[in-house]
């Protein structure tokens, strides 16, 4: 995408800025709608902004028009996303700017959602709006890379969280693994999980574990006065081809939080161990796996925008050699496990070291006494 302007000021900027950083307060609910931040300004000083909390609910242009008021007449408008121009749950931001009577909006990036891409802005124009696109372009993509990544690829954007000890080890050989890592980085996980749109497990970590891949101890940015972590609930996605592998005391059949069993086509439940979670097909291709690239197409029709991968080395190694893995979220602890312990990932064997797979860090910090890495493919 290419911008409308070939410079942009200081205030811009410092706006934009301002904007982003409203349109992350949506991290954990906007969901499944993109997280954005407007803000409105005058003469340099902020006369009104706002930030998307929920779907079905105004959007963040609405509400900093609504705190505007009449000073929004003549103004600048700056949006993280092109303003929407049709009618879905709420009516369009685009309108709405221009019966306010701003005189210039500047957005970060265009809407990659068919019923808009272009058509906001070209909405804003045809009113006679000054109209500049793609400050802080990339800043803005990243906040919202699970939305892109559903629009423009039809697949939620893939990160697979794994924990492993110093010589690369996620569980002992008899498959025990509580706890690698200490409670400081159980405690982010926990994080990354609330701005997930879904938690996927495979059959395997799903029974050996037995996880409740919900949202625990995490203070809602949308709601100070919650309990922590209430109101968050990602859907639970477990892969179980048979419909054979989780226990009827399995957490994730009890009902505290929306869950999706994909299996294969023709199983059928033996008793009423899934009746409280949602059975659905997905197709099974070589060897009885099942077709990851079909599976990530249903998730999208699903409106999940960010995908967090908690299974193990058989299912995380698959995904990654299908192209599927968009970002590792590594937790490394200063333990040793031994070479019989389990591997991170179960992956073809190279026969050269031109072959290796190559990652880079994008953001690497310590957590507690462990280190945390956010590793991204690099082709």
């Amino acid at each position: 995408m290419k911008s409308d302007s070939d410079s942009f000021s200081a205030t811009d900027h410092i706006m934009m800025s301002r904007a982003l950083r409203l349109a992350e307060r949506g991290l954990y609910t906007a969901q499944p709608n993109p997280r954005v931040g407007c803000v409105i300004a005058r003469g340099g000083e902020i006369v009104g902004e706002g930030w998307h909390q929920r779907a079905g609910e105004p959007h963040a242009e609405v509400l900093a028009l609504r705190v505007a008021s009449t000073d929004a007449r003549g103004a600048t408008a700056y949006v993280t996303l092109e303003p929407c121009a049709h009618f879905g749950r709420t009516p369009p931001c685009a309108d709405a700017l221009v019966e306010a009577g701003v005189s210039r909006v500047v957005v970060a990036s265009q809407d990659p959602n068919p019923h808009t891409n272009g058509s906001g802005l070209r909405r804003l124009r045809e009113a006679g709006i000054e109209v500049h696109s793609c400050l802080m372009y990339e800043a803005a993509r990243e906040l919202n890379r699970g939305f892109f990544s559903r629009l423009e690829r039809d697949r939620p954007w893939v990160r697979v969280k794994l924990a492993m000890s110093l010589d690369g080890r996620t569980a002992l050989a008899n498959g025990e693994s509580k706890w690698i890592t200490s409670g400081a980085a159980r405690a982010d996980v926990q994080r990354w999980r609330a701005r997930s749109s879904a938690i996927l497990a495979g059959a395997t970590t799903a029974r050996m574990d037995d996880p409740r891949l919900t949202v625990r101890l995490l203070e809602s940015h949308s709601q100070p006065d919650a309990r922590p972590g209430e109101g968050i609930k990602p859907l639970r996605v477990v892969l179980d081809a048979q419909l054979d592998a989780l226990a009827p005391s399995a957490h994730l059949l009890d009902g505290t939080a929306p869950t999706l069993v994909l299996h294969a086509p023709g199983a059928q439940p033996r008793d009423q161990r899934y009746a409280r979670a949602e059975l659905a097909t997905c197709a099974v291709g070589a060897q009885g796996r099942f077709d990851l690239a079909e599976l990530m197409r249903l998730l999208a029709q699903r409106e999940i925008n960010e995908l967090q991968v908690e299974a193990g080395p058989r299912l995380c190694g698959a995904l990654f050699e299908a192209g599927l893995v968009d970002e590792f979220l590594l937790y490394i602890a200063p333990v040793l496990l031994g070479d019989q312990a389990r591997p991170l990932l179960h992956l073809s064997p190279l026969a050269h070291m031109l072959d290796r797979k190559a990652l880079r860090a994008v953001d690497q910090r310590r957590i507690g006494e462990d280190m945390r890495l956010l590793l991204r493919p690099t082709v």
